[in-house]
């Protein structure tokens, strides 16, 4: 059997049988009852809501990743990618205009396939929890909006890189790197200005309580914030959440408009100062850097692989092509993407506790954050009780009652 084949079909059976595996092992590990440090705001019926919940999201993610993966498999078994192949081709189009009308061929495939997944999880199973208050005409311009910008932003990226890997020699992994990073800095400059406003409104916040104590939160920690905006994100779900967005003069801080609503000035402070903890801590500055060297380690191995004969056997393809190359890599791909997601998680988690610390330290008072962050688990139905297979693939964040013991431990 093909290695590379048997490499990737191997992996993408891994990764699903690891998140099946996981999802019973989290509902196995809930309890009849909430953990003590939630117990004030996990009432019976909140707590009740919160399992069924939990259990309804995971068989919706086992139905869906088991329907991707099955699709996926069949695929490059079955020879689909060279079909799509032979039909762009068939089209007479140059290289770069057949590898672009390629891969955006696949990117349409793939959301016309996950759209079913999408109005169930948006109408059917967030509605059935009290959650979603996405109208279908936000839905469906939702999804054009994405699709354009995808096709602008995206194309640009997968144009750049074509140009790049087919004239400039053995180190054009080397300005694909640079042009991606640059692209990526860019769109994280404008994205507060020119895209995110696409999407929902970001009105300032008016004068008054909650924005005199935010804005001498930040002035004692001696940090600058270019503005506070309320984030119309009651317009898709009652959900909460709080984020800076872009760097530099354009750094801003969006709160969620639902946020405002259950919170008291003092909680959204706190949340203001974990955010900020992010910042002052150096672990905005990290990430960005882990980023840009990720991204020319994957290109670098890119290179190594596109012209890979038996990477382009595996998929059953007639034509060696550069466009094809990268899709077929990032499949190649997924196991050691696997491990370093495993790592980010983990490296984000012992931030978030850094941060949750400078918060309790700067503010004084760290039952301010922990009241917020029990109100957000709790309006949220978030599961307090992953078990620790799941915490280490998928959580970026610590699970709730771990964050409030670190905070209550916390000195004054």
């Amino acid at each position: 059997m093909n290695p590379y084949l048997t490499i990737i079909i191997g992996s993408l059976l891994a990764a699903w049988f690891l998140g099946l595996l996981s999802d019973r092992l989290s509902a196995r590990a809930m309890r009849p009852a909430p953990p003590e440090e939630l117990a004030d705001v996990f009432d019976a019926e909140t707590y009740a809501r919160s399992r069924a919940y939990t259990l309804a999201s995971m068989r919706f993610s086992s139905v869906s990743e088991t329907f991707n993966t099955a699709v996926l498999i069949t695929a490059i078994t079955a020879g689909w990618f060279n079909v799509l192949d032979q039909l762009v081709r068939a089209a007479g189009f140059g290289p770069l205009v057949t590898g672009l009308a390629y891969i955006g061929g696949l990117a349409l495939i793939s959301a016309i396939l996950g759209l079913p997944f999408d109005i169930y999880h948006t109408f059917f199973l967030e509605k059935r929890f009290g959650f979603n208050t996405t109208t279908p005409g936000t839905f469906v311009l939702d999804r054009i909006k994405g699709l354009v910008l995808g096709a602008l932003i995206g194309g640009a990226l997968v144009a750049g890189i074509l140009l790049f890997l087919a004239g400039t020699g053995p180190y054009a992994w080397l300005l694909c790197w640079g042009f991606a990073v640059l692209l990526s800095l860019g769109l994280t400059y404008v994205a507060p200005t020119w895209i995110l406003p696409l999407f929902n409104k970001f009105t300032p916040l008016e004068a008054g309580e909650l924005r005199d104590k935010l804005e001498a939160f930040a002035d004692k920690a001696g940090f600058e914030l270019t503005g506070i905006f309320v984030m119309d994100g009651s317009k898709r779900s009652t959900k909460s959440n709080a984020f800076f967005t872009g760097f530099g003069k354009r750094r801003r801080i969006a709160l969620f408009d639902t946020l405002i609503k259950e919170m008291n000035p003092d909680e959204i402070v706190a949340v203001l100062a974990h955010e900020v903890g992010h910042a002052k801590l150096g672990h905005i500055r990290k990430r960005l850097v882990t980023g840009i060297l990720k991204t020319g380690a994957i290109f670098y191995l890119m290179s190594l692989f596109l012209d890979s004969k038996g990477l382009f056997s595996a998929f059953g393809m007639t034509h060696m092509s550069l466009y094809a190359g990268l899709v077929f890599f990032i499949l190649l791909y997924t196991p050691l993407s696997l491990v370093l997601s495993v790592a980010a998680n983990a490296l984000s988690r012992r931030h978030e506790f850094e941060a949750d610390a400078f918060a309790a330290r700067t503010t004084g008072r760290p039952e301010a954050l922990i009241s917020a962050l029990k109100k957000l688990s709790a309006s949220n139905l978030s599961n307090p009780t992953p078990h620790p297979l799941t915490v280490w693939l998928d959580y970026g964040h610590p699970p709730v009652p771990a964050r409030i013991r670190a905070l209550a431990a916390t000195p004054r």
